[in-house]
C-alpha cells in the first residue's frame, strides 16, 4: 500500500490529454504497487473519495498519472493546485459487468453477439454508464438504449451520438 500527499495538477497542452486534471505517481512509487511499465489498475482513496479499478497511465519517463475527473473533483471539492492525501494499492480484482445488462443481452442474441466482439474497455463503457444511473427508471432507459444500439451493431460512442440527435 502506498500513502502520500500530493497536489492536483492540470495539463496545459499535452496532445489528447490537454485540460486533464491528474496526480503524478513517480516511477519509484509505482514500483511499490506493481512492477510494470504499462497501465495498471489501482484502488484506494484520494482524501475521502474511494477509488476502484482506476487506471494509472504511463507517461513514458517511468512516471504515471492518475486522472482526476470532474466527478472526483466535485466530490472532493478540489481543483488544480489543491493538496490531497492519496492511499493506493494495486487492484487485481476482475471487473464485473452489469448483471442487469448481461441478463437483458442474453435475451437478445444479435445484441449479445455484437457485445461479445467488443473490446473489454468498450464493454465496460456500457456497463459503467448503466451502473452509474441514479434511479431505476434511468437504469432501465439506459439498458434499453444499449441493447437497441448493440442490436444495430453500434458501439457506445455511436449510441450516444444517435440518441443526442433524437433528443435535439
Amino acid at each position: 500500500m502506498l500513502r502520500f500527499n500530493t497536489t492536483i495538477e492540470k495539463f496545459d497542452k499535452k496532445g489528447e490529454k490537454t485540460g486533464w486534471s491528474y496526480i503524478t505517481i513517480s516511477s519509484t512509487q509505482a514500483k511499490k504497487l506493481k512492477t510494470s511499465k504499462a497501465s495498471f489498475r489501482v484502488k484506494g482513496t484520494i482524501d475521502t473519495f474511494k477509488l476502484k479499478q482506476m487506471a494509472l497511465i504511463p507517461m513514458g519517463d517511468g512516471d504515471f498519472i492518475l486522472p482526476v475527473n470532474a466527478t472526483m473533483r466535485k466530490a472532493l471539492g478540489k481543483r488544480q493546485g489543491d493538496n490531497v492525501k492519496v492511499i493506493l494499492a494495486a487492484d487485481d480484482d476482475k471487473y464485473v459487468l452489469s448483471p442487469d445488462l448481461m441478463a437483458c443481452l442474453r435475451d437478445e442474441p444479435v445484441a449479445f453477439s455484437y457485445f461479445k466482439i467488443l473490446s473489454g474497455s468498450h464493454q465496460k463503457y456500457f456497463s459503467k454508464w448503466i451502473e452509474s444511473a441514479k434511479t431505476a427508471q434511468t437504469k432501465t432507459k439506459r439498458i434499453l438504449m444499449a441493447v437497441t444500439a448493440l442490436g444495430q451493431g453500434k458501439g457506445y460512442p455511436e449510441m450516444i451520438r444517435m440518441n443526442k440527435k433524437e433528443i435535439w
